[in-house]
């Protein structure tokens, strides 16, 4: 087993994370430090517990546990992505973009998971 970085769902999730850093950047001042903010913990979350797992895992069921946190996170990206488009706060292409990437990454997650068990 390598590194975290040398997962394909890991380095997915970073790319991802950023985009939606860059996504909520054109969000209305007023949801700054509201919405913008949560879905971009979310999305920090996902690579971050996934590296978090792989450096203090000693074992499969402790990176499964950080795993299932990441996946827990994915899970919220996809609401708020969901929440902001449904008040027109964010175009459908950016948003079916960013869901389909959520998605890929979510069935990463779950099978990285099973595999670990």
């Amino acid at each position: 087993m390598g590194t975290y970085k040398d997962l394909d769902v890991y380095n997915r999730s970073f790319k991802a994370a950023i985009a939606v850093y860059k996504l909520t950047s054109s969000l209305p001042q007023y949801l700054q430090y509201d919405i913008a903010d949560d879905i971009r913990r979310a999305a920090r979350s996902v690579p971050s517990n996934i590296a978090e797992g792989y450096a203090r895992g000693k074992s499969n069921k402790d990176i499964i546990n950080f795993l299932r946190t990441s996946h827990g996170s994915c899970d919220e990206v996809l609401f708020n992505l969901e929440f902001l488009y449904n008040l027109g706060l964010i175009e459908k292409e950016r948003y079916e973009k960013a869901r389909s990437e959520y998605m890929i990454i979510g069935a990463g997650l779950n099978s990285l998971i099973k595999t670990l068990r």
